[in-house]
């Protein structure tokens, strides 16, 4: 569980971290590895869960090691998907992503980011989220460094 007091706002108690994979945690369906040990430190605090229509239909090959759990659903029904998958988890949900089937999910989130990488976001995407970043890695370094959360989200 990761807790996060926020200036002029209720502590924020996080026990979940859903990530999109392709254009979120990988880019042309490889997994940008920076993101490894970002993964194993909050892995510590949070269950950690890649929901992804898989693309390239690599996302489960490339997440062999980390420690998360794949769920793939390579349908046009995927961004309800990911918003029931959020839903289900009781508690502190913090999804990442950047695409137009992560919509609902951010909608479902106590706390969502937006990736803006180098495969682009969906503009419609960007008033679903409370943060929108400029990589993965500084989505996950949010939660791994909260103040630089408190700092962005304080009233």
């Amino acid at each position: 569980m990761l807790k996060i007091n926020i200036p002029g706002r209720e502590e924020m108690t996080l026990s979940h971290l859903i990530l999109d994979y392709n254009g979120t945690i990988a880019e042309d369906g490889a997994i940008i590895e920076s993101i490894r040990p970002r993964l194993e430190s909050l892995s510590k605090d949070l269950s950690i869960y890649v929901i992804t229509a898989d693309t390239h239909g690599t996302a489960a090959q490339r997440c062999a090691g980390l420690p998360l759990q794949v769920l793939t659903f390579p349908t046009t029904q995927v961004g309800e998907i990911k918003a029931q998958e959020a839903r289900k988890l009781s508690g502190g949900v913090v999804t990442i992503g950047n695409g137009f089937n992560d919509i609902q999910m951010s909608d479902a989130a106590d706390l969502s980011i937006c990736v803006m990488g180098k495969e682009g976001c969906c503009g419609a995407l960007l008033s679903h989220c409370d943060v929108v970043v400029t990589s993965i890695d500084d989505a996950l370094d949010l939660l791994c460094k909260p103040n630089r959360l408190r700092a962005t989200l304080r009233t």
